[in-house]
Parts: C-alpha cells; sequence; structure tokens
C-alpha cells in the first residue's frame, strides 16, 4: 500500500491535499455546535446528488407523461417512494441546514475580514441552491408545481422593459408547457449542480486559505509555536472528522424519522395538492411556495404595487437575497462574535429572526389586510437590520476580545 500511494504522490497530489485540508490544516480547538452544519450541508449535496441520480432514470421530462413517471417511481420501482422521499426531504433538510449555517455567521463574525470571499462565495451557493429548489419544484408536474412556477415566472414580467421577453425566454414558451419543463430538468439536474459543486469546491478552498473562524472571533494564525502550528488549533483530523460524525448521526436520525414518518411534513415539504396532475384550466384555491421561499414571498405581496404594477415587490424580494453581499462591509463592529458585542447588535439580530420567521409564516398564509400590515412591518424590520447596521455596529459598547481562545 505504501508504494501504491508513492506511485500516486508522484502522479496526483493525494497525499498533499489530504495534510492540506484534513489531517494538518489546523482549525480552531473550540468548535461548538454551531459548527456542525457546514459539514451537514455536505452531507445533504451528496445525499441530493445521488438520489437525484437514481431519480433520472426512471423519470420523464414530458408535460404528457412527468406526473406518471413520478407515480411509477412511487408505486412501481423497488424502493422509488424511498428514493422520491428522500429527495423531497432533503430539499428542505439542505435549507435548514444553510440558514442555520448563515446564521452561524451572523453569530460570530465569519463574515467579517479576511473571510470575505468565502461570504460571498457562500451566498451565491445560496442563490445556486434556490434556483435549482426552484427549477426541480416544476419536475414533478402537479398542481402546486404547475402553479407556482407559472406564479414565480410571471414576476419577471413586472421587471420594466425586458420583463415580457424575460419571462417568455425562461418559459420558452408563452405559458408554461412541455418546453418550461425540459429546460428546467435541464437546468436541475446539469446546469445548476455543476455550478453548486463548484461554489462548494471555492467555498472550502477559500475558507482553508484564510482558516476557520471561531465563537470568539479571535485569529489563531496569529499565535504559532515554534514549528507555525497555531497554539489554539488542533488537526482537523481526526478531532473534527470525529466529531462531525456525531453530528452526521443525529441529522441522520431526525433525517430518516421525518422521511419514513412525515415525508411531507403536514404539507410543507410536500403540498397535498402536489399529488394531483396539473391542470391549466383549475387553479388551486391558495398559490404559496415551498416553505423555504415564503419570507421572499411574503415581502414580494408586502409592498404595494405602483401605477398597476407588481415591481416594487420584485424588486424588494430581489434586494431581500441580494443584500447578504454586502454585509462583511456593513458591518463595522471592532469585534466580530457576538460574545463581545453589546446590547445593540444583539437586539437587531433577535428581530431580525423573528422577522424572518415571522414573514417566513406569512408567506404561507392568505394575504388578508391584517397579516399584509404585519408582513409589512415584517419587511422594514428585516431591510433595516442591514440598512441601520453601520450605525448600530459601530456606536454599539463592546467586550475587549481576548488573546487567545477560551475553552467556553
Amino acid at each position: 500500500m505504501q508504494r501504491l500511494l508513492e506511485w500516486i504522490d508522484a502522479r496526483f497530489p493525494l497525499s498533499a491535499t489530504w495534510k492540506a485540508h484534513l489531517s494538518e490544516y489546523y482549525a480552531p480547538k473550540n468548535f461548538n455546535f454551531w459548527y456542525y452544519f457546514g459539514s451537514l450541508a455536505l452531507l445533504v449535496l451528496v445525499i441530493q446528488i445521488v438520489t437525484g441520480i437514481f431519480l433520472t432514470m426512471h423519470y420523464k421530462p414530458d408535460a404528457n407523461h412527468a406526473f406518471a413517471s413520478v407515480e411509477y417511481i412511487m408505486r412501481d420501482v423497488p424502493y422509488g417512494w424511498l428514493i422520491r422521499y428522500a429527495h423531497s426531504t432533503g430539499a428542505s433538510a439542505f435549507f435548514i441546514v444553510v440558514y442555520l449555517h448563515m446564521f452561524r455567521a451572523l453569530l460570530y463574525g465569519s463574515h467579517r475580514k479576511p473571510r470575505e470571499l468565502i461570504w460571498i462565495f457562500g451566498v451565491l451557493i445560496y442563490l445556486a441552491l434556490m434556483a435549482e429548489a426552484f427549477f426541480g419544484y416544476l419536475l414533478p408536474w402537479g398542481q402546486m408545481s404547475y402553479w407556482g412556477a407559472q406564479v414565480i415566472v410571471n414576476l419577471f414580467a413586472a421587471i420594466p422593459i425586458i420583463g415580457e421577453d424575460l419571462s417568455i425566454w425562461i418559459r420558452g414558451d408563452y405559458v408554461v408547457s412541455d418546453a418550461t419543463l425540459n429546460r428546467f430538468f435541464a437546468f436541475h439536474v446539469i446546469a445548476l449542480p455543476l455550478v453548486l459543486l463548484g461554489l462548494v469546491a471555492a467555498h472550502i478552498v477559500a475558507l482553508h486559505e484564510v482558516g476557520s473562524n471561531n465563537p470568539d472571533g479571535v485569529e489563531i494564525k496569529k499565535k504559532k509555536d515554534g514549528q507555525g502550528r497555531p497554539l489554539d488549533g488542533i488537526p482537523f483530523h481526526p478531532y473534527y472528522t470525529v466529531k462531525d460524525i456525531l453530528g452526521v448521526v443525529v441529522f441522520l436520525i431526525v433525517f430518516t424519522a421525518i422521511l419514513f414518518f412525515a415525508p411531507e411534513m403536514g404539507g410543507y415539504f410536500l403540498e397535498a395538492n402536489n399529488f394531483i396532475p396539473a391542470d391549466p384550466l383549475k387553479t388551486p384555491e391558495h398559490i404559496a411556495p415551498v416553505w423555504y421561499f415564503t419570507p421572499y414571498y411574503a415581502i414580494l405581496r408586502a409592498v404595494p404595487p405602483m401605477f398597476g404594477s407588481q415591481f416594487p415587490g420584485v424588486l424588494a424580494m430581489g434586494v431581500a437575497v441580494l443584500i447578504f453581499f454586502f454585509l462583511p462591509w456593513l458591518d463595522r463592529s471592532p469585534v466580530k462574535s457576538i460574545r463581545y458585542r453589546g446590547p445593540k447588535y444583539k437586539i437587531a439580530l433577535t428581530l431580525f429572526v423573528i422577522a424572518f420567521i415571522g414573514l417566513g409564516i406569512l408567506g404561507i398564509l392568505p394575504a388578508t389586510s391584517l397579516y399584509t400590515w404585519i408582513a409589512r412591518v415584517l419587511t422594514v424590520i428585516y431591510f433595516a437590520f442591514f440598512l441601520l447596521m453601520p450605525w448600530y455596529t459601530r456606536y454599539d459598547s463592546h467586550k475587549p476580545e481576548p488573546e487567545r481562545v477560551t475553552a467556553k
């Protein structure tokens, strides 16, 4: 085996890659619960790719056969129901893990210098993931898939000048049709997975170049021993590979419990209307996107139309996502971690989380007058978190950061 390894190393940097990214990559020794979600996101990506490959073996991207092919997978393909439910549950699990991963960055300042590029890659992954989920949502060709795609694509028509042409280009037709299904299938199974894999690789390489953040926000590379190893760091392997295995086990217990006992999750993971074939002549009573899009859908509905155009709402929805790119430069606090920040940031982050969850709930509910006004208040809080950040982070009180990481 040693001779084989030497033969490979002479032709491919296998051992060097192992050392650079695992056995000799030094991570802070005080990682906590919040640092599980990066590796879990990678695990869910693998689950989605593997289950997606098996689904494409039996799925037919044809408006006349798509729904029937999904039913065939569920009823006749050996363990097809398991593969389909694993894929649909994995989609929601992916967003849960990514949202918690992003929240950890807000807690401990993982978006701050020198990790701005890591954060940008992360937001690009988030955008690609949203696009991937949107394109995949149409593929079952159920009622909610069809009408949800119809509503979302029609939003692009609200963009001035180019809107109508853009929506026709996205659909490939004047309505959601077989052409739309085919191009969405191509994007979902080929184009976007390649983009996601490239962005994930760039995200990890950038992370390992500058080093991982930690709950104290202390740069461990500043304090090294005589061999150049960080005093407050430990090798990622075996210490954090073992720790991550614990997180994986707990995650898989929860994941399989949902998979076997509640794959529809009360209609939040798979809506009841999606078990009905798409009917262009019958509109569902209430059309709402899947739960992970509902915060932005609520923002869209909260902004009133202007001159009969829904463009202000579409613009607000787009800005609500894109504003994450600017977070490293909006945050002016002299410390990174919430452990040492003052009350202003803690209150602002709490209100932001409440607003985001509240908008997500309102996005599922019908747009009554009361719910619309509540959504407007929460939308103001959502944007205030970002737009006022340069002020409340700069003038917030703070504790001095420690010189070394703590054991807490």
